[in-house]
């Protein structure tokens, strides 16, 4: 606590000194050649507002800023956005998994639920398999740091992903793009947009990306790290009248790129493989079928009853299927094997009222949601010839109503209280069940034959309820230059282990509680004269009864490998962030992220030995580096070949982190900083532009994700995956 207290005062002595200069700078005039400050706009709390006058910690990144830095898919806000971690999922190609101020989900199996919400055009998206968004037809990201609970709802607690697309034109619009890059990447991308009558607008959005793999399966000459995804948005826009607007949105994302398997780390105790020179290169032999699909339908419409009131509604589905093979010992023996099913299905219907009033302004709704998550998985022990199957599904019928309001007390001060209540009705279906041979069980298409042993086999229902308040003061110090503090609560809901041995660990049966995050924050937000905008925040965080994955791993027929799910205790978290656009000159403009990040569990209890340990000693935060940093400028210059050109270098820095809650010094990643150079020239028309991307230019190798299985049990399977590596692409682009 009182490191927070001296990290506080730290920030608020930065505060004092930025209020007084912003007093400053409004007695002086600012230079001609300084470049204007404009206002943007989030809907951060379901809403438009100038994002200076948001009581909440939030990155908005517009498609012009994701395309001077060279962003190509929704992993780029890793390297922008202050406490964030954003990245590919070990073993997977297009499934997301997001860490903010230390709260998130690393384990994307059925039935466990995100820490951080992700959104499309405010539909959540429930599952995240095929969550690795990329970046075209998109109007700005907005990254909510610090639960959410009170629009957003439960599963938020580390904070909110909002991708906003793009609305249709008011006149007929068609862009395309071909690249050509490194590790022949081609992509193309096509969208068009056009009225076809006075009320309706109609839109669509393509794009093919292929890359060949950064490394090779040895084993099976596959490419590893390849890409080969397809993606769709269709949308009409209907607006009858003035006071009525329809759109109507369906997406599509098929990823049928290669296996994506680790690299082994160490020496293998059976067979004499040792670690590929190539940290990309695999000698992972298990095969099968490789793909994702994802897709989603959404209905909003809104209704503009009078000056004062706006009704919305949102009605959604969206579903998803998963076929997959990850070889965790990273050998073509079969000693740990775990081919894959997942399938999801969600239905979402939201309704919304938006009040705005001359000093009081706010939004309440109604929301629900009704989804299955389901799947079956088999572990091939090779060296004990058994396969353990492991299968069970979901369903979820989530209730909610919230609200949140604001009033201006006075022309400087305003005050919000919100809250939301939800209810979550689950009931999980969970088996287990060892079969002799080690290849594929019945239950992933394998041999036909009888079960060996019956491990698990139950089926469970629980309801989950909370209410999550969230109260803030914000105050403008002047016209330029906002203060605030707040109070807000978070849950992630509970559930079951899908993994769950119940002859191991009987009290798997049982379930897990919800998580709950408190969360203190104070910030300032605002401009310095004409020339620097900027944001910053410093929170403490009290996180209760975490639900952390532990591994048990034994010798048949006695037990095997299962997991258990611990709500393990409470921990601390506390920080502060800084997010900063300095508009130099009318040809220059800076920016600058950092974000400072201090978590630790005071309490750890765990029941794998069979009664409960304290072991928060032993134990960390996973994915959580204690500094992060962003520095960028994009520099423009007009009259370049008729043209301008704009050119973009940035850095960005992670400190130390870990990839588990226990450290490990074979896979916990050293600090590390990615260079980047992106340059875009318009033509002078703006017909055309040429663009270059340079990602990761001095070829930094660090690690994203990773296995630990040591030992001779498992063939001591360690095993990590990797960030890119250096690559080039260029980039052509005609707009009409």
């Amino acid at each position: 606590m009182k490191r927070f207290a001296r990290a506080a005062l730290m920030v608020g002595a930065a505060w004092s000194a930025m209020s007084v200069g912003a007093l400053a700078q409004e007695a002086q005039p600012a230079s001609d050649d300084a470049a204007q400050v404009d206002d943007v706009i989030v809907t951060a709390r379901r809403r438009e507002e100038v994002l200076q006058d948001v009581p909440i910690a939030v990155t908005s990144l517009g498609a012009e800023r994701l395309e001077q830095t060279g962003a190509t898919d929704i992993t780029a806000l890793q390297q922008q956005t202050p406490n964030a971690t954003v990245q590919v999922a070990r073993g997977s190609n297009s499934t997301l998994i997001s860490f903010i101020r230390g709260v998130g989900q690393q384990d994307p199996l059925w039935g466990f639920e995100p820490g951080v919400g992700l959104y499309i055009d405010d539909v959540y998206v429930a599952r995240p398999q095929g969550a690795v968004l990329d970046i075209f037809d998109i109007n700005r990201i907005e990254v909510l740091r610090g639960p959410q609970g009170t629009l957003y709802g439960r599963n938020t607690i580390g904070g909110a992903i909002k991708y906003v697309t793009d609305r249709i034109g008011q006149t007929p619009e068609f862009e395309a793009s071909a690249t050509l890059g490194s590790y022949r990447q081609a992509d193309v991308v096509v969208s068009a947009g056009a009225p076809v009558s006075d009320t309706l607008a109609v839109g669509a959005a393509f794009a093919r990306y292929t890359r060949d793999g950064f490394g090779e399966n040895t084993t099976t000459g596959l490419d590893q790290y390849d890409r080969d995804v397809t993606g769709w948005r269709l949308s009409a826009e209907w607006t009858p009248t003035d006071d009525l607007f329809f759109r109507l949105a369906y997406d599509r994302v098929d990823d049928d790129s290669n296996p994506r398997h680790g690299h082994r780390e160490v020496n293998s105790t059976i067979g004499g493989y040792t670690p590929p020179a190539n940290v990309y290169d695999t000698q992972a032999g298990l095969t099968g079928e490789q793909r994702v699909v994802t897709e989603g339908m959404s209905l909003t419409g809104d209704w503009t009853v009078n000056n004062w009131l706006t009704l919305r509604s949102i009605t959604a589905s969206r579903r998803g299927d998963t076929a997959t093979v990850i070889d965790f010992d990273q050998t073509p023996l079969p000693y740990l094997d775990v081919p894959a099913i997942y399938s999801d299905n969600q239905f979402s219907q939201e309704f919304q009222a938006l009040f705005e009033g001359d000093r009081w302004s706010g939004v309440a709704g109604i929301y629900y949601l009704d989804s299955t998550a389901a799947g079956v998985f088999d572990t091939i022990a090779g060296n004990l010839g058994v396969v353990i199957a492991a299968a069970g599904s979901v369903d979820t019928t989530s209730w909610s109503v919230f609200g949140d309001f604001s009033y201006e007390l006075t022309d400087r001060l305003e005050v919000s209280v919100g809250g939301r209540w939800t209810q979550d009705d689950k009931t999980g279906d969970v088996y287990r069940a060892f079969f002799l041979g080690a290849t594929r069980s019945p239950l992933t298409g394998g041999t036909v034959r009888p079960v060996f042993a019956t491990r698990t086999d139950y089926t469970a229902s629980e309801t989950f309820e909370r209410f999550t308040p969230r109260v803030s003061a914000t105050y403008d110090f002047t016209d330029d230059l906002t203060g605030y503090a707040s109070y807000s609560q978070g849950f992630k809901s509970g559930g079951w282990d899908m993994r769950g041995d119940a002859f191991l660990t009987p009290q798997t049966v049982n379930g897990y509680d919800p998580e709950i995050v408190d969360t203190f924050e104070v910030g300032l937000k605002g401009n310095l004269g004409n020339m620097i905008q900027f944001s910053s925040a410093a929170f403490y965080s009290a996180y209760e009864d975490q639900q952390i994955t532990s591994q048990v791993v034994a010798t048949l027929p006695a037990t095997g490998i299962a997991s258990i799910v611990d709500n393990v205790g409470s921990s601390t978290i506390y920080g502060a962030e800084l997010e900063a656009t300095a508009f130099l000159t009318d040809n220059l403009t800076a920016f600058l992220s950092y974000g400072y990040l201090h978590a630790e569990f005071d309490e750890f209890i765990t029941f794998v030995t069979g009664s409960p340990v304290d072991i928060s000693s032993t134990r960390v935060f996973q994915n959580s580096p204690e500094h992060s940093v962003f520095l960028g400028a994009t520099w423009t210059q007009p009259n370049v070949f008729g043209g301008e050109l704009a050119i973009t270098p940035s850095l960005s820095y992670r400190s130390s982190y870990h990839l588990f809650e226990a450290a490990d010094p074979i896979l916990d990643q050293d600090g590390y900083t990615l260079v980047d150079l992106a340059a875009v020239w318009d033509s002078p028309n703006g017909h055309f532009s040429l663009g270059f991307n340079g990602r990761n230019l001095t070829d930094e190798t660090y690690r994203v994700g990773g296995y630990s299985f040591p030992g001779a049990t498992f063939n001591n399977s360690i095993s990590a995956f990797y960030g890119p590596p250096r690559t080039f692409s260029f980039t052509l682009t005609a707009r009409y």
